[in-house]
This record gives structure tokens, sequence and C-alpha cells, in this order.
């Protein structure tokens, strides 16, 4: 986020699509590599994970963004997200084939390389940048960033800044210009030394963890996230008991499917909400409002237990909670700022896990025992194992979609004045 302000839709989407597509990694590698071997698999995690993180450190550092719009940076940003989409993909292929087709070593070998290659695809962008250094930058700067000399006017040495100061020095122009001038009174009473000076942060400048957490919006977007993303890992959770009660002998297919949507979710949420952001200044808690209208009827679906829905309700919510995981990433940092971006994103993220004790552990684990012994069985079959709990849920999901319009209402002035001229614009920082 720090390093690329100007794209943090793009960028969220990016990363959260690479973290949903992990977990088909290790099962690839668990498959092909690992010969499905349980203590190899926990072998690999405790130390081949925690080394390729050391040696990836170095390169993981804050970098001074341009301030304007560099159309290189897009050019990478689309060439990464076709690398991410290629991998999703043959992911889903190769767990299809595994697991119809007996395959030898030399093939899965192949297979793995193949994989290998798709993940080391993007370091192919700062490869280019080193050999290939371009003379000249293509950067078009943001509005009231910098003034255009006309021609012939200055010295010719005078050299416009591609950097902006800083971001307390940052000027929007008139973001804040009909809010001063409601405070005019204000600001002679403190030259008068009538009142103390001080200033809460405004939205879309760094608020503290403690000036957040006392906001409507702050807690309107956890509670959103908190209804969206619970319900959605609900389903997750259980998708393996889910098929079985739906009478799917082998539910490879159905979770390869979800993790595949779900991908689809975060990485399409972030260009999408990006581009509408820019062109039409929509909120992104828009597009949280609407995937929670179609989880409603996914899970409807769930619960009425049609033939042939149970593939395409899967599909829906594992792109409808890739949407509600990805879409509160920017969304936080545009309305709280950057500077305490990590402990403001901590917290929302305790939506999750707090959703799945509720929603999972509480909700969706008691209705399946209350119907597994009325069965007679520790297990549970047939569409009322989970009935309540997808009608719950769709409950749940309308009540997260009227809430987030609201939060909507609320924020969109603020989204008409940081990408009023089509790209964000850095505001200032407070002094508080």
């Amino acid at each position: 986020m720090r390093n690329f302000p100007l794209s943090r839709g793009t960028v969220a989407g990016i990363l959260k699509g690479y973290s949903g597509i992990s977990a088909a990694v290790y099962t690839v590698l668990y498959s092909l590599l690992l010969e499905q071997s349980a203590s190899k698999l926990l072998l690999f995690l405790t130390l081949g994970i925690p080394v390729i993180c050391l040696a990836m450190m170095y390169f993981v550092r804050p970098c001074t963004p341009p301030s304007g719009e560099d159309s290189s940076v897009h050019v990478h940003f689309v060439f990464t997200q076709a690398a991410s989409v290629m991998l999703a993909i043959y992911l889903l292929t190769v767990t299809i084939i595994y697991d119809k087709v007996s395959l030898s070593d030399a093939v899965s070998y192949v297979l793995l390389a193949i994989v290998l290659l798709f993940l080391l695809s993007p370091l192919g962008i700062p490869i280019k940048m080193t050999l290939f250094r371009a003379n000249a930058e293509t950067i078009t700067p943001l509005a009231g960033s910098t003034e255009h000399l006309a021609e012939g006017e200055g010295a010719p040495s005078q050299s416009v800044p591609l950097l902006s100061p800083s971001s307390s020095t940052s000027n929007l122009g008139s973001f804040f210009e009909s809010e001063y001038a409601s405070d005019v009174e204000t600001l002679l009473a403190e030259g008068e030394g009538a009142v103390k000076k001080k200033r809460r942060p405004r939205r879309g400048e760094d608020f503290k963890f403690r000036e957040a957490f006392i906001k409507a919006d702050f807690w309107l977007l956890w509670i959103v996230y908190f209804l969206g993303v619970g319900s959605g890992v609900t389903v997750l959770n259980n998708l393996a008991q889910i098929g079985l009660a739906f009478g799917v002998e082998n539910t490879t297919i159905l979770l390869s499917l979800f993790s595949f949507c779900n991908f689809v979710g975060r990485l399409g949420s972030g260009a999408l909400s990006e581009h509408f952001v820019r062109t039409r200044t929509i909120p992104r808690t828009l597009w949280m409002a609407c995937t929670l209208i179609v989880m409603v009827i996914a899970f409807v679906l769930y619960a009425l237990a049609f033939s042939g829905t149970l593939y395409v309700s899967t599909a829906l919510l594992g792109i409808c909670y890739g949407f509600q995981y990805n879409l509160m990433v920017p969304t936080a940092s545009e309305l709280f700022g950057l500077e305490h971006f990590g402990i403001i994103y901590s917290f929302m993220l305790l939506g999750n896990p707090v959703g799945a004790l509720l929603f999972s552990g509480l909700l969706a684990g008691y209705v399946y025992d209350a119907e597994a012994a009325k069965q007679g069985s520790s297990t549970c079959l047939g569409p009322e194992c989970f009935r309540l709990t997808f009608f719950v849920l769709a409950g749940i999901c309308g009540l997260g979609s009227f809430l987030s319009l609201i939060l909507t209402i609320r924020i969109r002035p603020v989204y008409q004045m940081l990408y009023a001229s089509g790209s964000f614009r850095l505001p200032r920082t407070s002094d508080h």
C-alpha cells in the first residue's frame, strides 16, 4: 500500500489473489513432489517456507512511489495479473487431471516445473527493469501536484520535481475547501486565544487507531466484513461435509472450484473496484453490497438443494467470498490513511476468526450435530444437515448488504474528493 498508494485496489487484489491460490500450490506440491506424505509436508512447511521467506525479506522494503501515473507500472500490474490467472487455471487443471488419471514420476515433475515457472514469472519485471532501463519515464502528474510550464516560460534549466515533498504537504485543492469554510469562526476564535486549537483527522487523512476506533465508519466496515467473510468461511470450513451431505463422494473438485473462484473474486475485485473508483468515484463498499446480495442467492440455492445447483452455488460463493476478503483492505487504507494502517488492518482481520467461531463453530456445528443425532449417526446425510444454517447465513448476508449500502452513502463524498481527478490524490496529514 505504501509503495503503490495510487493503485491500492490492484495491489490488494494481486496479493490476496496469490494468497488465495497458495493452498492449491501446496496441494500440488504435496501430490506431485512429496508423494502425499504427511510427514514430508509438515517438514516442508516447518523448514522450507521460513527459509523462502527469509530469503525474500531483503527485496520487500519501502520505496518512494511516483507522484503521478506511471504507464510502466500499469503494464507491470497487467503482466502480474495475467501470470496469476494462468497459474490459477493451470493449478485447477492439474488438480482435476491428477484426481482422474494416474501420472508417472516424469510427468509429475514436468507439471511441477511448469507450476514453478508460473510462480517465478513476476521476477521478469525487475529483471527487465534492471537490464533495460528506460531513458525517460512517462509519468502523468496528479492534479494539483505540479504546475505545467507553458512553452517558452521560465528558464530552460528549470525542472519540475517528480516526487511530492511528503504526504503532510500535499495539497488536495478543493478536498477540504468546503469543510474549512465552515471553520472560519473557529479559526478566528483560535487566533484570539478564545479556544485551543485541536482538530481530529477527517476521513481520508491518517488516523491513529484510537481515533479510527471511535468512528462509525470504522465499525460499519468491520461489521460488513465480519458478516460477509464470516458467512463465507463457514462454507469453506464445512465444504467437504456439505459435499458429502449432498451425495458427492469425492469433494476434491468441489474444493478446487471454490479455491479457483475465491482467487477470481480476490483478483477481480481489485481490478474492478479500481476501475470504477477512478472513472465513476464509486466507493468499493458498493461492490461489497452487491456481492453480499449474490451470497444471499447462493445460500438460498444451497438450502433448497435443487438438482445441479451445488457447483453453481459453490462457484458464486467462492467469487463473492474473494470480493469480501479483498475489498476491505484498500477501503480501510483510503478512509483511515496509511500511517497506522497495520494495526487498523489487523483489527479488521479479526472479523474472519470471530465469524468462523460464531457461524461455523457454533451455528453450523450445532445444527449439523443435531441433524446427525436424529439420524442416529455421527455423519449427517441430506440437505437438512445445513438447511437451517444456510437460511440463517442468507439473512446475515442480507443484513450485511443493507449496512454496506449505508456505509457507501456515508463515504461517497470522500471518494468523490479523493478521486475527483480520475486518480488518487494524496491527502495531507492533520496535526494531532
